[in-house]
This record gives C-alpha cells, structure tokens and sequence, in this order.
C-alpha cells in the first residue's frame, strides 16, 4: 500500500510539473542566459518578465505600442540601441535575441538606477522612470524618499507583485536548486 502512495506521488509531482512547465513556458533560454549573465540580471527575473509581458510570443504588440517578448516601446528601444551594440534602423524590435538583449540591458539600468531595489525598477519597467521619480517626490505615496509605500497605478501595482511571484514560480521550476 505504501509502495502504490509513492508511486502515486511521484506520477502526480511529475504531472504536475509538466502542468506547470506549460503554464510557465519557458524559450530562448540561450538569449536568456547569454544577456542576464552579461547585463548581471538574474535569469528568473527576466523569464518572468517575458511571461507577464507577452506569454513568450515574440511577435507581441501592446496597445501602448509596446513590442516583442520583454514589450520595449519604440522611443525605449531607440534609446537603448544608443546605448548598447544594437542598430534601432537594422535590428528588428521583434527578434527574439534583439529584445531579449535590449530587455536585460533596461532592467538592469532601472536595478542599477534604483539602487537595486525590484520594486521600483519594476514599476519603472511598467509605468515608466518619470512616474516612479516622482511617486518617490510624492509624500502621498513615498515618506522617505527612497521606496515606495504605496503604487498608485493598479496596473503597476499588480504588475510588481505578478512578475515577482512569477520570478519564484521559474525558480521552482527551472533551477537546479
């Protein structure tokens, strides 16, 4: 009987990591990997970016005019080819390694800005540099200046907390750990 429950078990563990696995898909590893490693981004991050952004379908196209897997708007990505070794005239917004690259490099420049902490690159990834800059002016929303005690757009607050449980489910899933 206690052979039969450990056959059970593992059978339903092993089905439901594959549940898991297509609900939380994971693509472009290779691209992934190469660009979280050079823009030092940890990987999760940006696989769960890439899920709540566009779901991994690299053609993606937001209303907001947003593009590709990580959803860069045209005006983000010029700046980032200014930046980094991609031509905004030649490198397709679309292309998954493009977008990746750019993606990982943006991330890393708003964890960077704001001295590392998540939660406000990520609304910053969301709702732009210019909102979060001055949420963090705002003594309705921040009281000292260097986090927030409250998003005021609920897109961007759900968005946070999504790509931040989405980051834990793709380490459960994907790390060796």
């Amino acid at each position: 009987m206690i052979i039969f429950f450990v056959i059970l078990t593992v059978l339903l563990t092993g089905i439901y990591k594959i549940y898991t696995q297509t609900v939380y898909p994971l693509r472009y590893e290779k691209y992934i990997d190469q660009y979280s490693s050079e823009y030092n981004v940890d990987k999760y991050l940006i696989m769960a970016i890439i899920r709540a952004e566009s779901n991994y379908i690299h053609n993606a196209k937001s209303s907001s005019d947003a593009n590709g897997l990580m959803q860069i708007t045209n005006e983000t990505y010029k700046w980032i080819c200014d930046k980094i070794d991609l031509d905004s005239k030649n490198d397709d917004i679309f292309d998954p390694q493009n977008n990746i690259k750019a993606g990982c490099f943006y991330i890393s420049h708003l964890i960077d800005k704001y001295d590392g902490d998540l939660v406000l690159a990520l609304a910053a990834y969301n709702a732009g540099m210019g909102n979060v800059d001055k949420w963090l002016n705002d003594e309705n929303y921040c009281t000292d200046g260097k986090s927030l005690d409250y998003i005021p757009f609920k897109e961007t607050r759900n968005y946070v907390e999504k790509v931040q449980r989405y980051k834990e489910i793709y380490f459960k899933l994907y790390s060796n750990e």
